[in-house]
């Protein structure tokens, strides 16, 4: 069975900069280790890189075809000019411009390969770049079903919930979900009483900058406002704030993304330039809160068919999907565009 803690200790770790083991691989996280740390971790120099398909691509990496799966594994073989302040430049875009790469470098067959993409998983859990160097593991370790089950949304339950007016819905309860292995807790709003219809729902991720900051680069703030008065205008229905950030990469990485934009890149080759993929949402932590507030029959406030596909997945029916635009500003609507042009948005 697995060992909730074990991956609770491995992501502590990789923050710190400390080896982690996953199945048959030994990993030093590139982004939080340092040279001495390297040193230890592989004395003879002889570590290949682990590295996402889609920074591969990006890096152009010699035999490497074009990625398919952005967050696939691909290792990259290790070299004498490959140290550790080139392996910092390959692993973290801001060098891209800064540092020109001695390179060539080559893809090598990946050993491992499910415990290899379960180590890019556990960096995005971490909020840490997916680049990691890799020696042959023979101790314990968790294992890639215990990351799995670290996110496993039905061990999702209510843990508590009170009554909240809030603006524009003075009539709402906020009812808290968590487990006991992932960061951070979901909330949902909900607001009016069951009227017997299907509610109107809105699944919103956490966004820090928008939500709070009141961001102009994207249209969360706005989105989220709107949301609860769409809501409040139908009678009956529930907002799920689910604390995703950054489509599932955290804050950290979402501000780096956030820099590569004002290089001139989209969302969508922001996200597969730091390594991730394109949208790491798990939209079935949705579905089970609805389920656990009997919820099963929903009306669905969006733009996005991908979450209308992942609710009726996971076993929530879409009566209707009901569309969810707001005016664009001048600094969302490239935003808003790529959206609509590369990630099916339909407004």
């Amino acid at each position: 069975m697995s060992d909730p803690r074990s991956v609770a200790r491995a992501i502590d770790a990789l923050r710190r900069g400390w080896p982690v083991a996953i199945g048959g691989l030994s990993l030093l996280a590139v982004e939080t280790a340092d040279r001495e740390r390297l040193e230890a971790f592989d004395p003879e120099g002889a570590a290949p890189l682990l590295i996402s398909a889609g920074r591969a691509l990006t890096l152009k990496l010699a035999n490497q075809r074009e990625a398919a799966v952005p967050d696939a594994p691909v290792l990259v073989e290790r070299v004498a000019w490959l140290d550790f302040d080139t392996a910092t430049a390959l692993a973290d875009p801001q060098f891209d411009l800064a540092t020109p790469m001695k390179g060539p470098f080559r893809a090598i067959p990946v050993t491992e390969p499910e415990s290899a993409a379960a180590a890019l998983r556990l960096a995005r859990i971490a909020g840490v770049l997916p680049a990691f160097f890799v020696l042959p593991n023979a101790g314990d370790a968790i294992t890639p079903a215990d990351i799995d089950a670290h996110e496993d949304a039905d061990r999702l339950r209510i843990v508590a919930r009170a009554r909240l007016p809030v603006a524009g819905a003075e009539e709402a309860e906020i009812v808290a979900f968590r487990t006991d292995e992932m960061p951070g807790e979901h909330v949902a709003l909900l607001i009016g009483a069951p009227d017997g219809n299907p509610p109107l729902v809105r699944l919103h991720s956490e966004c820090l900058t928008g939500d709070v900051l009141g961001s102009l680069k994207c249209d969360c703030g706005p989105q989220l406002h709107a949301a609860i008065a769409a809501i409040e205008t139908s009678g009956w229905g529930i907002l799920l704030y689910l604390r995703q950030e950054g489509r599932g990469i955290g804050l950290i990485n979402k501000l780096r993304a956030y820099a590569l934009q004002d290089q001139g890149f989209d969302t969508v080759d922001a996200n597969t330039r730091l390594g991730f993929a394109v949208d790491s949402r798990n939209f079935a932590v949705a579905a089970r809160m609805l389920a656990l507030l009997g919820q099963d029959r929903v009306r669905l406030l969006t733009n996005n068919p991908e979450k209308v596909a992942a609710l009726e997945a996971h076993g929530v029916q879409v009566a209707e999907r009901v569309p969810h635009s707001l005016p664009p500003n001048p600094h969302n609507e490239r935003y808003l565009a790529t959206k609509r042009d590369r990630t099916g948005h339909q407004f």
